[in-house]
């Protein structure tokens, strides 16, 4: 990757990794005996982070070493001095041996923190890991706990498999909290259908994600295609690539209600410059300053947005639909970057799903509705066929009107040929070419948008593991987390068409199904979907749900519903405190107890 694919567009610098070696700080022999071997370790604990892990824009992954051992109290003042001057989003302590625990501490409230106590038999580092462990519970201070299986002796400096699974997990879920901080969410309108993730929450964003809230009423679409606020030049660039690339599907309305063919090109037009502009809303355009357009040139500083559209968008004008499913997408006509997250409906409790697993994967993510549960009986009575494979104890329907990213046709492949989502700076120009052909933009259903417009349409590939995640707000309680595990899958043609002219064929459909535990949420596909929270959800590429536990912890979300094997689950020691039989109980005590990262 060259830097011009890789760039921060949002405004603030991107967090970092601090690496904390602390040592036994008793001079005379003691001390000395450390410093080589602690400070070596550290290193070879940044290097391989930095070599592994990339943030979502493809910008590499710094971390900041402390200038010296910690063994007291000055050293780790001087430590966090450093830390608050270069940025450290989340901090990584690391020790081979007994050392002062209170005093060597991260004590900084806002960063997610974890020790590693090096599990050798010369030194007790393990002691130290579970002393100041201790300590970070008494003072309400959460730390990740992080101790190899096996002895290691005290010069050793490779990490252990099961340590390097764990560094990175927490690592990458302390980046992403460090990433929210001080972003916005963008309302482009407001409530959509009474659906109530449109009702933004602001104190869920605030208290929990330490994010601002932005809003514009849609009229500001209007107005600046009106007054033509937006690069000219790049409207044509736009238009141009949409002709060559952007196939229009079959018209499904009634013969009479159609659209003129003129009609349909001023549509066409008219969604190109609404993405324009949507894009310029979140992350602001100097372009527009150019033009003379200052104050719109700087955007919200938005890591993410929705649109309200339905209806009071939707029954005059064109529907967002292109709009949301090109920005989400990793590549328009500007080339191969990264993708952005944007709503449907503005429905910013999934528009937060989407945000963490695009910070966890790096990649981009599908929104849907989780509209259908269909069981082997059901399909086999309107379908005459039986279910087989993975589908056969049934799938849910995943469509919505046609925002979901364009990678999510699965078109992209692994180098074993399987399809995949991919990280954009991986993306290969022919993956593109190859989203772009799988996908049909049928004229939209009138009876939903008067106002016309175009739905992408395609089927997602069959054999990708997914994560579907939902965020849901409880009165009382805030928010809560659900994640499902699972599998796209694919069906027979047939049945296919059958269920997909049931629902709406010019929308883009994901066949899924979860993977089943036998017991509870997961005990079967229909209870999966009966105990589902709201009608959307965020789908990402990969099995991440143990991701996504962690990185709720920080931000002290329970997770209600999820279907990750224990050995999996990494949350903060003091949760263990709240229980070891009923995790996810203790989770909810847990999270409640330490209460929101930022109130």
């Amino acid at each position: 990757m060259n830097d011009k694919e890789a760039k921060n567009r949002l405004i603030g610098s991107m967090p970092k990794i601090g690496i904390r070696p602390v040592i036994d700080g008793r001079q005379r022999g003691v001390r000395e005996s450390l410093e080589d071997p602690t400070m070596n370790l550290a290193k070879s604990v940044a290097k391989f982070i930095e070599r592994n892990l990339r943030h979502p824009n493809g910008m590499p992954v710094e971390c900041v070493l402390a200038d010296t051992t910690i063994g007291g109290v000055a050293e780790a003042a001087k430590t966090e001095e450093k830390f608050q001057r270069q940025g450290v989003g989340a901090s990584l302590t690391i020790t081979k041996s007994w050392t002062y625990g209170t005093e060597t501490i991260d004590q900084n409230p806002l960063r997610p923190k974890a020790i590693w106590g090096f599990n050798g038999s010369e030194r007790p580092g393990a002691v130290y890991l579970a002393a100041a462990a201790a300590g970070h519970n008494q003072k309400g201070l959460p730390v990740f706990k992080i101790y190899g299986q096996n002895v290691q002796s005290a010069e050793d400096t490779t990490i252990p498999d099961e340590v390097k699974e764990k560094i990175l997990k927490f690592a990458k879920a302390g980046l992403a909290v460090a990433y929210l901080r001080g972003k916005s969410y963008l309302a482009m309108g407001g409530v959509a259908m009474g659906i109530a993730g449109s009702i933004v929450d602001e104190e869920v964003f605030q208290d929990y994600l330490g994010m601002r809230n932005e809003y514009i009423d849609m009229s500001e679409f209007t107005r600046r295609i009106a007054e033509n606020i937006y690069d000219q030049k790049e409207f044509e660039k736009a238009l141009a690539w949409v002709k060559n690339n952007c196939s229009e599907g079959k018209d499904n309305n009634p013969a009479a209600e159609q659209a003129s063919r003129e009609e349909k090109n001023e549509q066409w037009e008219f969604i190109v410059k609404m993405t324009l502009i949507a894009r310029d809303l979140m992350i602001g355009n100097p372009r527009l300053a150019e033009l003379g357009y200052k104050e719109e040139a700087k955007g919200h500083n938005a890591i993410a947005a929705g649109f309200q559209g339905q209806r009071q968008w939707t029954d005059h004008f064109p529907n967002g639909d292109f709009m949301e499913a090109i920005l989400n997408s990793s590549f328009d006509w500007n080339g191969i970057r990264e993708a952005y997250i944007v709503a449907t409906e503005n429905d910013s409790l999934n528009a937060v799903p989407m945000l963490f697993n695009h910070l966890l994967t790096n990649r981009a993510q599908i929104f849907s509705d989780v509209r259908t549960f269909w069981s082997p009986e059901a399909v086999e009575r309107v379908t005459g066929k039986k279910l087989t494979g993975r589908a056969k104890n049934g799938i849910i329907h995943l469509i919505n009107s046609g925002s979901t990213t364009l990678d999510g046709t699965g078109k992209m492949q692994d180098e074993a040929g399987n399809p995949v989502m991919k990280e954009f700076w991986n993306i290969k120009e022919k993956e593109v070419e190859a989203c772009l052909q799988a996908t049909e933009w049928p004229p939209a259903n009138l009876g939903y948008f008067r106002g016309g417009g175009f739905s992408s349409q395609f089927l997602t590939e069959g054999g990708m593991p997914v994560t579907m995640a939902r965020m849901n707000t409880v009165k009382g309680l805030g928010p809560v987390l659900q994640i499902a595990e699972g599998y796209t899958v694919e069906i027979d043609p047939e049945i296919h068409e059958v269920l997909n002219q049931r629902t709406d064929p010019t929308w883009p459909t994901t066949w899924f199904v979860p993977n089943l535990t036998g017991k509870g949420a997961f005990k079967d596909v229909y209870s999966v979907m009966n105990n589902w929270g709201a009608n959307h959800g965020a789908i990402s590429f990969g099995h991440i749900g143990d991701q996504l536990i962690t990185l709720a912890a920080m931000l002290r979300i329970p997770v209600n519903m999820h279907n990750v094997a224990a050995k999996r689950i990494f949350r903060p020691d003091a949760w263990n405190l709240f229980g070891t039989n009923d995790l996810e109980s203790a989770d909810y005590r847990a999270c409640k107890n330490f209460g929101p990262l930022y109130r």
